[in-house]
């Protein structure tokens, strides 16, 4: 049972900031640490993402300071008014984003930034396809690959995702529940396939996408919305024209400060010069958290969905 529990917080120590949240982001993977699927140490609470603003700062500390508006993605907590966190982890929020737009993209647009320009970086012209185009990391893809050059294909689960996916600059849509996405790929493509596949839904729609990719193609598995890929035959890979698979987590593409930094700058930038909008899908008092997190498993939201201390 997920449930709001009064517990102290106390003064940060070396390294550490107490940060009041304005504005908690929820994400699928709060999900995976909930049901186990992602274990953790029990007690433990439950969020990764949050904005707000600096209460106090622990000794050593000079990245942030008290009265700095900040956002951040660390190890669960986040569900909460009020956190210590390791300071090297928050970035300074510039003042044309609000706390709102912060806590609905940073986590977001970061593993977005992560997936195109570093796991495989999607040049100009590239045709590329994403599943769940109408969800919350999906909706920001689909505009930052658009503003890259690429032709997107994006899957959905109904016509009104449907008819999001193509406001938010989708180029094609396929409506995974009726249609056959690896036929719809082929024919868009002429039968050669896609460079790339990013694909966060997991089970239902793994084997497809490996029959969607062309010869050296890459497959971006990055999540388990339907359930766990079940295990495979390498060999697999081979049979199906060499192709590569990487499972990335973007904690680990931001674990240096440095490249925390540069991905939260070229998101903020992303904003600011209007080529990225945060579509926010639904907001919940933070008492509300486990109703958040039983909309977002369904797969009947769209966008970002938000706690609000």
């Amino acid at each position: 049972m997920l449930r709001l529990e009064d517990v102290p917080v106390g003064e940060p120590g070396p390294g550490e900031a107490r940060v009041r949240h304005t504005m908690i982001g929820v994400n699928y993977v709060d999900i995976y640490h909930r049901t186990g699927l992602y274990p953790l140490p029990l007690p433990s609470g439950l969020g990764t993402e949050a904005a707000g603003r600096v209460e106090a700062v622990g000794p050593g500390v000079d990245v942030v300071r008290p009265g700095d508006r900040v956002v951040y993605v660390s190890g669960p907590g986040s569900y909460a008014e009020l956190r210590v966190v390791p300071a090297d982890r928050l970035v300074r929020l510039p003042d044309d984003v609000s706390d709102e737009v912060a806590a609905a993209l940073f986590m977001k647009g970061l593993t977005v930034h992560a997936l195109v320009r570093r796991t495989y970086p999607v040049k100009p012209g590239d045709t590329v396809l994403w599943h769940a185009a109408a969800g919350g990391v999906g909706l920001i893809a689909v505009q930052w690959l658009k503003a890259l050059g690429a032709t997107v294909i994006g899957t959905v689960g109904s016509d009104e995702k449907a008819a999001l996916a193509r406001a938010h600059g989708c180029d094609h849509v396929i409506v995974y529940t009726r249609e056959d996405f690896v036929a719809r790929v082929k024919a868009l493509t002429g039968g050669a396939g896609v460079p790339v596949v990013y694909d966060s839904v997991g089970k239902v729609t793994f084997d497809g996408s490996l029959d969607c990719l062309r010869p050296l193609g890459t497959m971006v598995a990055f999540g388990n919305a339907s359930g766990p890929v079940p295990p495979f035959a390498p060999i697999t890979l081979t049979q199906k024209g060499s192709l590569f698979l990487t499972r990335p987590s973007v904690l680990h593409y931001i674990a240096a400060r440095a490249d925390l930094l540069a991905g939260a700058e070229e998101t903020f930038a992303m904003v600011r010069g209007g080529k990225l909008e945060a579509r926010i899908g639904g907001k919940w008092s933070l008492a509300e958290a486990a109703e958040a997190q039983q909309a977002l498993a369904s797969r009947r939201t769209t966008g970002s969905l938000l706690l609000s201390p």
